[in-house]
């Protein structure tokens, strides 16, 4: 006979009468009456054209037929089992390839604690991580080509935000620049020529612009580039300035020979959000994975001036308000 014309509950029957190998006990385990049981029976031989199971003394021994059904039954009822109910997650032993979007200075300054702490508690799992411009290209976290992201961005339907940390910008020119020293004049900052950063096209820090022009201050951009470490490079072989996030300054900086400059300009601050969308908010896995980024986003020695967001001071629980995948408005770290 059709599969589609069986009633699969008779399967389950089947397969605990003959692991059970009594009615009575089948009964109690599914929680029937016996005859439950065996009107369940009846319907399966009739079903089957075998009779499925023949007396012996008080018990009962299956058919030849039903030991044949057995194996094959039991592994296909705890299959379907685990695709209805997810197989169980353990960090020790899985072999998962997440994924995260974030900025080059996220992965930076961030991405070593996070490597770090999924090679300690989950030694087996890879992890591929991706810029802010593949993010959107992709379609977004909506396309389900990217687990989580570390930005900022506008809140929408179908998507989970939790705030993880603030970044501070500042203003960086070479050590031995011939114009700027360690602070500069509205007037000689506008005497100099800007690098700017845009990680995704036309993404590049909002509220920059308008803080010079509420000064009055000119900004001239000599050079758009796609990256903070990219402008960072730049900016340590010319005459050129950039505004870049404190803790990759703190990172590259003495590396590099650029400095930080105080301005007439305020700094911004930013508030960098863990991301993530409706379908993982319940995977036992993507669960673990965001949990590793908040506690690898714990301050620690050498990142700057940027700071881990303590929920309980950022509006209690964290924010379930949602956002599109692809509405990053501002840069990204």
């Amino acid at each position: 006979m059709s599969l589609s014309a069986l009633d699969l509950n008779l399967l389950r029957v089947l397969d605990t009468v003959l692991t059970e190998r009594s009615v009575a006990r089948a009964a109690r385990r599914l929680h029937v009456t016996p005859s439950a049981i065996s009107n369940a029976l009846a319907r399966l031989r009739t079903a089957l054209g075998d009779p499925l199971f023949a007396r012996n003394g008080r018990g009962i021994v299956p058919t030849p037929r039903a030991a044949e059904l057995a194996p094959a039954l039991a592994r296909a009822l705890r299959d379907l089992d685990h695709a209805v109910h997810g197989e169980p997650f353990d960090p020790a032993t899985t072999t998962r390839q997440f994924s995260l979007a974030i900025a080059d200075a996220g992965q930076m300054v961030r991405l070593p604690g996070i490597a770090t702490l999924l090679a300690a508690e989950m030694p087996h799992a890879s992890l591929r991580v991706v810029g802010i411009d593949t993010l959107l290209a992709g379609g977004g976290l909506a396309s389900g080509e990217v687990d989580v992201a570390i930005a900022v961005g506008e809140r929408s339907s179908g998507m989970h935000l939790e705030p993880l940390y603030r970044e501070r910008t500042v203003l960086v020119a070479r050590h031995d620049h011939p114009l700027v020293g360690d602070r500069v004049s509205a007037r000689g900052l506008a005497a100099v020529r800007h690098v700017e950063v845009h990680v995704a096209p036309g993404k590049g820090y909002r509220g920059l612009t308008a803080a010079y022009a509420r000064l009055g201050i000119p900004r001239d951009i000599a050079l758009v580039v796609p990256s903070f470490s990219a402008a960072a490079a730049v900016v340590s072989e010319t005459d050129w300035v950039a505004t870049l996030p404190a803790s990759l300054v703190a990172r590259l900086g003495p590396r590099l020979g650029i400095r930080s400059v105080q301005s007439p300009v305020a700094p911004l601050t930013l508030t960098l959000n863990l991301w993530w969308h409706e379908r993982t908010q319940t995977n036992p896995a993507m669960i673990a994975f965001r949990d590793l980024i908040r506690r690898a986003s714990t301050p620690s020695r050498g990142r700057g001036n940027s700071r881990r967001l303590d929920r309980r001071h950022a509006g209690g629980e964290p924010d379930r308000q949602t956002m599109p995948g692809q509405d990053f408005r501002a840069s990204h770290r």
